[in-house]
């Protein structure tokens, strides 16, 4: 991998990059007010998703109808320590809302104990709820709380169990992306699965550094101040 984004990637016009973002907010004190307004500036820049609680999924499911932007949600967030049951209710009640793609948490004390079984099983459960519905999943391994063999074994598990992308952090815990870590779980996934670098991506280049190392998605909360031009 180069040191600095690869000088094509500079070419990106803004409509280019704006299709890799979900535009997040994830705060829990986020008023439906905020999330109207993050869904005009998500339509407006017409970014990929809007990614939000599931509390705000069929409000966002509305504002965001006809515009061609996702409704992006999340699954056993943030820490990842509920049941595989409770996961499965509640992405499948996400989807039947509207979500059309799922971010879930994984299992990270399996992950940490190197239960590879555990961890297929709780992702692939999920998988399979968040398909039937023709929704997209992604898995957050939160990377900031593994080292490179587990964040291997959760890459290789959420391939197995089916995962659509992985994604490496959920921005509430004690960090987030890496252009090392997406690198690494480019090198794990291959070419056919995505990856989301997610926490702490707030300007375009570091958006472009992300990509350059293998990301396929971003998620952020600063969308427009990564799209704006001067």
């Amino acid at each position: 991998m180069q040191n600095g984004p690869d000088s094509s990637l500079s070419s990106l016009s803004t409509a280019e990059l704006a299709a890799y973002i979900d535009h997040t907010l994830l705060k829990p004190q986020a008023s439906r007010q905020d999330i109207l307004d993050v869904c005009a500036e998500a339509a407006g820049a017409q970014v990929k998703s809007v990614c939000v609680n599931p509390v705000w999924v069929p409000a966002v499911n509305e504002a965001l109808a006809g515009s061609g932007v996702l409704t992006c949600t999340v699954v056993g967030f943030p820490l990842g320590a509920t049941t595989t049951a409770v996961k499965v209710a509640e992405a499948s009640g996400a989807v039947a809302s509207g979500a059309q793609e799922v971010d879930m948490v994984i299992n990270i004390a399996a992950v940490l104990a190197g239960e590879r079984d555990t961890l297929v099983e709780d992702i692939g459960a999920v998988a399979r709820a968040v398909h039937e519905g023709g929704a997209m999943l992604k898995v957050i391994i939160e990377t900031c709380l593994l080292d490179d063999p587990a964040k291997e074994l959760a890459c290789a598990a959420a391939v197995e169990a089916g995962a659509d992308f992985v994604k490496t952090s959920t921005g509430f815990s004690t960090g987030g992306a890496t252009v090392e870590d997406v690198a690494l779980m480019r090198r794990v996934v291959g070419p056919n699965v995505g990856v989301k670098a997610s926490g702490g991506v707030r300007s375009r280049e570091d958006a472009l550094a992300m990509i350059d190392a293998g990301a396929t998605r971003i998620g952020a909360s600063s969308a427009l101040a990564i799209l704006k031009t001067d």
